[in-house]
């Protein structure tokens, strides 16, 4: 891919989740923040509001908060710059590779985002679940970096399986 066109779909693909992301954050801030959680499809899917100041399924969100911010906020935003920077710089990865890690940065961004005009803390809003079993309280930001890395790992070559002693072509012993 030339310059140009990983800087095209590098910029379509983070504006799109980071717009798509905070558009329903915002929806969920104002619909949601101060009221009683929603049901939809039987109880499948679940609209409630919360703040997370943690990571995924609240990861790290019992630390200090100085250890949060230089974890979760810090780290994180060193960590999400360095992947755009090496998606802009390299060539190497091919178009699946590029899209799906051009997903987890737009999805990691929108989050940070959040921490920064936040307190540290980010708006999730959605859970899914049938009866008890239930998903923790996630965004659009979340949907995002899953699919990156589900997209990522379709687009990675299987691992081979090593030859083994019993298996494989037989050859003839030489008399």
């Amino acid at each position: 891919m030339n310059r140009w066109y990983r800087l095209t779909l590098v910029t379509l693909v983070l504006a799109g989740t980071v717009g798509c992301d905070q558009a329903t954050k915002q929806l969920a801030i104002s619909g949601l923040r101060g009221a009683p959680g929603q049901s939809f499809l039987g109880g499948l899917f679940r609209l409630t509001y919360a703040e997370n100041p943690g990571a995924f399924l609240s990861l790290f969100g019992g630390l200090p908060r100085i250890a949060q911010f230089w974890l979760l906020t810090a780290g994180v935003g060193v960590l999400l710059f360095g992947m755009l920077a090496y998606l802009m710089a390299s060539g190497r990865p091919g178009r699946l590779h590029f899209v799906a890690l051009a997903l987890c940065v737009g999805g990691g961004l929108s989050n940070w985002f959040d921490r920064l005009t936040n307190d540290g803390r980010v708006v999730d809003f959605m859970i899914l679940g049938v009866g008890p079993v239930r998903t923790g309280v996630f965004n659009v930001a979340d949907i995002a970096i899953m699919l990156g890395i589900g997209l990522f790992l379709l687009g990675s070559p299987a691992p081979r399986r090593p030859a083994s002693a019993g298996t494989g072509p037989r050859r003839r012993a030489a008399r």
